[in-house]
């Protein structure tokens, strides 16, 4: 997957038509910084994004039609990805439904703990929205790798096993299937620490194993990124290796100037042609790949699985809120009642009629065709 965010949707579509043409798969626009803030959608198409560029309707139809023109010449199906995260997560998901994107960052655990969107507004935003992506065939990526940009991903790994198993049980019940779950995890240890690349690969094959149908999300590195384009180009050829060790399906294109800029499209390119060398060097090697039972991988893996069990057993009986509100999960804390968004929140009065959520609540999402299609089943012509 390669990420672009100029702020100018105009300039976005021909870096995202190169990155294509040199082989990537997966194109995901970057919202612009604050987004997520609003309350409403902004609506056309725009050229002032800051850091980003604004999600809308029209920005997903023209990327989209971009898209379709590049998989054309191509030859390949070229796929979208945006976010349906923030104040307006239902709104922008039916957005993403409508112009025909195939993923979207969802996940409301970003916007309480990043954002400081209310705990109480998002959570219920995030089963709505998924019931929307769930229809519309669309796979959601989830934000757990964000934990690790403020928490230790040694000493913090079961936090994000423990939200994924959590994300993996809210997505069943809004009606996604496992292969529309791209569970987000990430190669964040710090590099210095002896054995790292190894404990990274008992991290990322416990996901995998935990999740065997689903499609993962594997950030690349960006914490432990200094600004030596050499060393940061090393480790993330060290961390395409894990995703291809591991199985991961959705790898993100890691950057050797990380932190520094927003990449030029040659930083792009040789990007692409690291994850290219090992991809092609190692081919099926997580097929080969299969850790001692007594070794560290194995050890460490299960270590983080007792620890996983354990938070869950005591989240069970604190509940998910207070959880959040000690900081289990990027050791930042966020009180149930706290946050913006709160007021939007109201108690059903006796009587109360949704047509939407009576529809569904009631129908089964994974017998639309958009559906099957992104589970990969066979649609009828």
């Amino acid at each position: 997957m390669g990420s672009f965010a100029t702020g100018d949707i105009h300039e976005d579509i021909p870096q995202a038509q190169a990155a294509a043409r040199e082989g990537a798969d997966v194109v995901a626009v970057i919202r612009s910084t604050g987004q997520s803030l609003l309350d409403f959608v902004p609506e056309g198409a725009t050229r002032e994004g800051y850091a980003g560029t604004y999600a809308t309707q029209e920005n997903f139809r023209l990327m989209r039609a971009a898209l379709d023109d590049v998989s054309r010449e191509l030859g390949r199906y070229v796929r979208l990805t945006n976010y349906a995260s923030g104040l307006c997560m239902p709104e922008i998901a039916t957005l993403a439904g409508l112009e025909r994107l195939d993923m979207m960052l969802n996940d409301c655990m970003y916007g309480i703990i990043f954002r400081d969107i209310n705990p109480r507004r998002t959570f219920i935003d995030q089963r709505f929205s998924r019931q929307i992506h769930a229809r519309a065939g669309i796979v959601i990526n989830t934000g757990e790798d964000n934990y690790l940009t403020t928490a230790d991903a040694v000493d913090a790994a079961h936090t994000v096993v423990v939200s994924q198993l959590l994300n993996e049980r809210f997505g069943h019940e809004a009606g996604l299937a496992d292969a529309q779950l791209g569970l987000g995890h990430a190669f964040e240890i710090d590099p210095r620490i002896p054995e790292s690349f190894r404990l990274e690969l008992a991290h990322a094959q416990l996901v995998r194993e935990l999740f065997p149908d689903a499609p993962l999300k594997y950030m690349p590195p960006t914490k432990h990124m200094t600004g030596n384009i050499f060393a940061g180009y090393l480790l993330d050829a060290f961390f395409n290796l894990a995703g291809v060790m591991t199985g991961q399906s959705i790898i993100l294109i890691g950057m050797m100037t990380e932190g520094i800029h927003t990449p030029w499209l040659s930083d792009r390119d040789l990007a692409l042609e690291n994850v290219r060398y090992v991809r092609d060097a190692c081919g099926g090697l997580a097929e080969d790949f299969v850790p001692r039972p007594d070794g560290l991988v194995a050890r460490r893996a299960r270590q983080v699985l007792a620890e996983s069990l354990e938070l869950l057993e005591r989240i069970g009986d604190d509940g998910l809120l207070t959880a959040i509100a000690e900081g289990t999960f990027g050791v930042t804390r966020r009180p149930p009642d706290g946050g913006k968004g709160l007021d939007g929140v109201v108690e059903r009065a006796d009587g109360y009629v949704n047509p939407a959520i009576e529809i569904l609540d009631t129908e089964d999402p994974q017998r639309s065709d958009a559906a099957r299609a992104a589970a990969g089943q066979e649609v009828p012509a």
